[in-house]
C-alpha cells in the first residue's frame, strides 16, 4: 500500500495534517460549534484506519481550532433524533442500530498508534465520550458532560472505577476537569485553552522520538485485551518480551541506554501481531456489523 495523501482524500468535516511522525486531526465544523455529524463519523473511521497502517505515523492528535466555540458540542440533532437512524437499520428493527459515537470509539481503540485528545474547548455528549475516552492520553480545558453512549459504559468504569462512573453516568451532572469524579481521566489539565494543543503537540513529539511503534502496538493490545488471570497475562507478557527483546528495536534500546543517547527505533508497526494467534485465544474481534435479514 502506498502512503496516503491525506489532503487529497476529500475530507470536509476534519482537516488532517501530517508533520513528521505526528498527524493532527482538526475538527472542521466551527460554524456549527463542532457538532458531531454523520460525515465526521465516516471521515474519522476512515482516517484512523489509515493512521493504523501508515508507517509514517507514530502519534495522532485530535483537536479543534482554538477559536472555535467548542471542542465538540455533541451530536448534530438539530433535525431531531431521526437523523441518527439509518434507513436500512430501521427496516430491521432497533437491534440493528449501531451508535455512531461507538463506531468512532472502536476505530480509535483499534488504532495501534499513540492517540491524544487535545480538548481545547467545551465538550458535551459525544464530545466527551467518543472524542475523548478511547484516546491513550487526554489534555484538557473544558466543561464536559457525560451521557451513556459511545462505549462510555465500557470505558469509564475501566478508566475511573465503577463508583465514579456511576456518579457521572447516572446523574448526568456537568463537571469541570478538576472535579474529583473525573480529574484522573486527564494526563494534564491546562489553565487556558490556548495552551492545550501546543502542550499536547510537544508531548506527541517526545513520544514519537522515544517510543517503538511495535512496542506501543503490543502494549496497547495487552492493555485492551488482558487475560482472565495473572497466569494468562504472564504468558502474554513473556512472549511479548521475548519477541521484542530479540528484535532490532530491542537491541537499539540497550545500545542507546549504554551510550546515553536517544533511541532510534525503526521497526514499523506489524500488519498482524504474532500474539494475536496465540493459543490462549486473546484479541478476538467481535463482528459488530448487523447482517440484514430483509430486502
Amino acid at each position: 500500500m502506498s502512503n496516503p495523501n491525506y489532503s487529497a482524500l476529500g475530507f470536509q468535516d476534519i482537516i488532517v495534517s501530517l508533520e513528521g511522525p505526528v498527524v493532527t486531526v482538526t475538527i472542521n465544523r466551527a460554524k456549527y460549534r463542532n457538532t458531531f455529524s454523520n460525515a465526521i463519523v465516516t471521515e474519522l473511521v476512515q482516517a484512523f484506519g489509515l493512521f493504523d497502517r501508515d508507517d509514517r505515523v507514530r502519534v495522532v492528535i485530535l483537536t479543534a481550532e482554538p477559536t472555535a466555540a467548542a471542542y465538540c458540542s455533541g451530536a448534530e440533532i438539530s433535525g431531531g433524533w431521526d437523523v441518527l437512524w439509518v434507513p436500512e437499520a430501521e427496516k430491521e428493527g432497533e437491534h440493528a442500530h449501531r451508535d455512531t459515537g461507538g463506531q468512532v470509539s472502536l476505530a480509535i481503540l483499534n488504532c495501534r498508534k499513540i492517540t491524544i485528545a487535545a480538548v481545547n474547548g467545551h465538550a458535551a455528549g459525544v464530545g466527551m465520550t467518543a472524542m475523548q475516552l478511547p484516546f491513550d492520553f487526554r489534555f484538557v480545558w473544558a466543561e464536559p458532560n457525560l451521557p451513556s453512549r459511545s462505549t462510555s459504559t465500557y470505558l469509564l468504569p475501566r478508566l475511573l472505577g465503577h463508583s465514579r462512573a456511576n456518579s457521572l453516568l447516572l446523574t448526568g451532572a456537568v463537571v469541570t476537569p478538576d472535579s474529583p469524579y473525573i480529574k484522573d481521566l486527564y494526563h494534564k489539565i491546562l489553565p487556558t485553552r490556548e495552551e492545550v494543543y501546543p502542550t499536547a503537540r510537544a508531548f506527541a513529539e517526545e513520544l514519537a522520538a522515544n517510543t517503538s511503534q511495535v512496542s506501543v502496538a503490543y502494549t496497547k493490545g495487552l492493555l485492551q485485551h488482558p487475560g482472565n488471570s495473572a497466569e494468562e497475562n504472564h504468558l502474554l507478557d513473556s512472549r511479548a518480551m521475548k519477541l521484542l527483546g530479540s528484535s532490532k528495536d530491542g537491541a537499539e534500546g540497550i545500545a542507546s541506554f549504554k551510550e546515553r543517547r536517544l533511541p532510534k527505533f525503526t521497526i514499523p508497526c506489524p500488519r498482524i501481531l504474532p500474539l494475536a494467534a496465540n493459543d490462549i485465544g486473546q484479541w478476538r474481534r467481535v463482528d459488530v456489523k448487523h447482517h440484514r435479514t430483509k430486502l
